[in-house]
């Protein structure tokens, strides 16, 4: 007699870019729960000491979740998804998506770097650079998101509101990006736009994945 095995069918939510894609908004929220001080983007040394004495471990904490492990989790759907269209013949933005996306995880984990040590200083001449570099750093990086998101859209792997979003999102993230490389807090304030479609195309992004994956 003979017997035949079933495999379990495996969920899409349990796949390594679905779980990052889920874990990248849970970081972030985490991030900006923890309560930390947010100085305008243009504060001197002396205002950015003042704001943060006290709380060193918050602040050390929101760059942790918000800028130490989102870069993880960029470089791991943006690759994947790269690696998805490059098996594909004929799909484009392979490289692209590949290159912005490690990119951007790059410049995040700098940011921590930087925000880590910011936290820890009472010097307003040294607090004002680390901040200063801090905010250019993600002009930078949301600059460069954008392209990620471009290249993500122009692969033809995202479901249409997938590929909305990600046009949405390159437009905003663009706005806010020169507010923050440019220290401009009224338009850095867009941040409060691109930042939700970040995280919905970032955790979108990777639940396709895995779901292609599946």
């Amino acid at each position: 007699m003979s017997t035949t095995t079933i495999a379990p069918r495996r969920s899409g939510l349990i796949t390594t870019p679905a779980i990052t894609g889920i874990a990248y908004t849970l970081s972030w929220i985490a991030g900006l729960s923890v309560g930390a001080p947010s100085p305008e983007v243009d504060s001197g040394g002396t205002a950015v000491v003042s704001a943060f004495a006290g709380h060193s471990a918050a602040v050390t904490a929101q760059f942790l979740f918000t800028e130490g492990l989102p870069a993880a989790g960029l470089a791991v759907v943006s690759l994947a998804l790269a690696r998805a269209a490059g098996r594909q013949a004929g799909r484009g933005g392979s490289a692209g998506v590949a290159i912005a996306g490690v990119v951007a995880a790059l410049i995040s984990f700098i940011q921590f770097v930087l925000g880590v040590t910011l936290a820890g200083t009472s010097s307003p001449g040294t607090a004002h650079l680390l901040f200063d570099g801090v905010n250019r750093l993600d002009g930078i990086k949301m600059c460069t998101l954008a392209a990620m998101a471009v290249a993500a859209v122009s692969t033809g792997l995202l479901p249409r509101w997938l590929r909305f979003t990600g046009v949405a999102l390159a437009a905003a993230i663009v706005a806010s990006g020169v507010g923050y490389l440019l220290l401009i807090p009224s338009v850095a304030t867009l941040a409060y736009v691109s930042g939700p479609l970040l995280l919905l195309f970032v955790t979108g992004t990777g639940i396709v994945l895995g779901r292609r994956e599946r």
